[in-house]
């Protein structure tokens, strides 16, 4: 008998109590005998040392349950902002998600940013609103709060098991969405139970109503109610054909199980010794099928469409990969690159304390980088650097614990550098000829053009195969990424269109490798043309803060090149938003927090970039031989210097 499958991730800020809650319905639904505690460092979905240490989770976890019939897939994700990339990596893989929002303090910074993304991926919310036994609490102001700042569209409810749990407004509310059951309800005729439920459930995965419960996961307070709506009501997995298709939401490693990807799937079903395409080109046989059960891993022999397991033997996979190549998940994959929450911001170096261990830090870090591909791991062999890309300090710190831990060695960190971005100032050429000394070949021509902000790269080739081979072209295309990574400034070159114009092969003297080199040096040389702008990342911010605070806090803003909208007075606070630069208000919450005697909010999510005169930025050294050197950079291409 196929079961119904329903894919749920748990989010929220940190600390609004999503782990308990996980840990609450694992207990209920017989998986672990006693909930365990974060505090106590004993709770199933924080397994890592790190985690338990510090309370908080750092990784998404699995887990599963059955409940009713259906079996409920549950990715635990991290609430702290810095490890927002576990999040978006885990959105994929949802049927629906529960957002966690503390009864005490309400809507918080990275609730926002939590909404945002699950609104643009469109995918069906519950919220919980949890803590209700705590001191201050009020769950009816923080579901009004809701209700102004992410949808009028909100539904209370506590039970849904029969006919009479449900009030005549919410019936109301329900029929609205459907309409039939309006015409029903204005003619006063009878609406069955069955009726309601389907409306209900329509109307959750359509996003045209959001359910809101209050409780308490510390108290097991309407827990069973939460998973009874998740099994019954929540929008479930709908496979739609038999083509194997899902995603590697994450990666992790086993001593003795090696890489394990972590993986939904969305139609088809996978066997042992089954051979899988993944990623960009990769292939290879499945040795294993895990499931993951609270606190121990059971094998089974088929992962079917709208289930999750954990496959070994799939060596090149990295989180974040394809499995088969299905366009709608394509798309939603370059979606869920724009949500906002995993854009790091921060670029870092990291050296070992002990020389001795410098090969076995490139080799972690690029374990780590294939569990966290945001970490953008960049080796500069000759110069003998590592660096990383991260979200903030709390990271770092997390790292520094995981190297010695699980690698069994210390690290050091240099000062977190902000990541500027460059784009061309004006339309141009660039042009390469690399005909010398032979045997080599390969003429391009390139038009580079400025886009919009937040456009990315577009690439478009206009010349025809009897010019330039279609080998070639698209060594051209796979390199168009590598010759952006460091521009005019040293940083990455974004919102242009790259247009391959002109060029020649040669029959006889042209290698896949001198277009390689040819599309480096004729972009340098046209970015050189065009010159290039630098972008600074800037957030998007509100703060609420005492009225007397006011004159301060806007003199403190405007000397951070802050963007101010006007304030608002609201109930004897003042209201502030606008924008800031992430380079001048890295540290702005303790500032606030002095000002207003930790009475002031400070609410961010990222905006995106913007222009910013050179002298307020920062420019760095191109890393490596630099195209702007043609010759050495040809000598050291053709391993003639090192």
């Amino acid at each position: 008998m196929v079961k119904k499958f329903v894919n749920i991730g748990i989010l929220a800020h940190v600390d609004a109590g999503k782990t308990t809650i996980t840990e609450r319905m694992l207990e209920l639904s017989g998986r672990i005998k006693v909930a365990g505690s974060v505090d106590k460092g004993t709770s199933v979905t924080d397994s890592l040392e790190v985690e338990k240490e510090r309370g908080i989770s750092v990784r998404a976890a699995s887990v599963s349950l059955e409940w009713k019939g259906a079996v409920i897939n549950i990715i635990d994700t991290p609430g702290h902002i810095d490890f927002s990339a576990e999040v978006d990596r885990s959105l994929l893989a949802l049927d629906c998600a529960i957002l966690v929002i503390s009864a005490v303090e309400g809507v918080q910074a990275h609730t926002e940013n939590l909404w945002t993304a699950l609104r643009k991926l469109s995918i069906p919310v519950l919220i919980f609103i949890n803590k209700t036994d705590r001191v201050g609490a009020d769950p009816a102001a923080v579901a009004e709060e809701v209700r102004k700042e992410f949808s009028r569209d909100i539904i209370l409810v506590k039970k849904f098991s029969g006919i009479h749990d449900i009030s005549e407004e919410q019936t109301e509310q329900i029929a609205s969405t459907d309409d039939g059951l309006t015409e029903k309800f204005l003619n006063g005729d009878e609406i069955t139970f069955h009726e309601l439920r389907s409306a209900l459930s329509s109307s959750i995965r359509e996003r045209k109503l959001f359910p809101v419960m209050t409780g308490s996961a510390k108290l097991n307070e309407c827990i069973s109610e939460l998973i009874d709506i998740i099994a019954e009501v929540m929008p479930c997995a709908a496979p739609e054909n038999d083509e194997v298709s899902g995603i590697v939401y994450k990666l992790e490693f086993d001593k003795l199980l090696g890489k394990m990807a972590s993986v939904r799937l969305f139609s088809g079903s996978v066997r042992n010794r089954d051979l899988i395409r993944y990623g960009m080109e990769n292939e290879n046989k499945v040795t294993q099928i895990k499931k993951i059960y609270a606190q121990k891993l059971e094998s089974v022999d088929t992962l079917i469409a709208g289930d999750t397991a954990l496959l070994c033997g799939l060596e090149n996979a990295v989180a974040g990969d394809i499995i088969g190549s299905d366009p709608e998940l394509l798309k939603k994959l370059e979606l869920c690159k724009h949500t906002g929450l995993s854009d790091p911001l921060l670029t870092v170096r990291i050296e070992p304390e002990n020389e001795t261990d410098y090969s076995a830090l490139v080799e972690a870090v690029r374990e780590l980088s294939e569990e966290d591909p945001s970490l953008s791991f960049l080796w500069l062999r000759e110069e003998r650097e590592l660096h990383i890309k991260i979200m903030g300090k709390i990271q770092l710190e997390i790292l520094e614990t995981v190297f010695r831990q699980r690698f069994g060695m210390k690290v050091n960190f240099g000062d977190p550098i902000v990541i500027y971005k460059e784009t061309p100032a004006v339309k141009g050429e660039g042009y390469e000829e690399y005909t010398l000394p032979k045997p080599c070949w390969a003429v391009v021509r390139f038009e580079i053009e400025s886009l919009e902000r937040g456009s990315g790269v577009i690439y478009e080739s206009k010349v025809g195969v009897d010019k330039i081979a279609a080998k070639y072209q698209n060594e051209i295309k796979a390199t168009i990424d590598e010759a952006l990574s460091q521009g005019v400034h040293g940083w990455q070159v974004t919102d242009l269109k790259i247009t391959l114009t002109g060029g020649e092969d040669h029959e006889i003297h042209s290698r896949p490798g001198d277009f390689i080199l040819a599309t480096k040096l004729g972009i340098m040389n046209g970015l050189i043309n065009t010159g290039c702008i630098l972008l600074e990342p800037v957030m998007s911010f509100k703060i609420t803060a005492p009225e007397e605070s006011s004159g301060k806090i806007i003199s403190s803003l405007i000397a951070l090149r802050a963007e101010i909208g006007s304030p608002e007075n609201i109930d004897g606070k003042i209201v502030i938003d606008g924008k800031v630069p992430v380079a001048t208000s890295l540290d702005y919450i303790n500032t606030l927090n002095s000002m207003t005697g930790g009475k002031g909010k400070y609410k961010t999510s990222f905006s995106g970039y913007q222009e910013v005169p050179l002298e307020l930025g920062k420019t760095i050294p191109y890393r490596g031989v630099s195209p702007k050197d043609r010759s050495k950079f040809i000598l050291k291409h053709r391993g003639a210097i090192k």
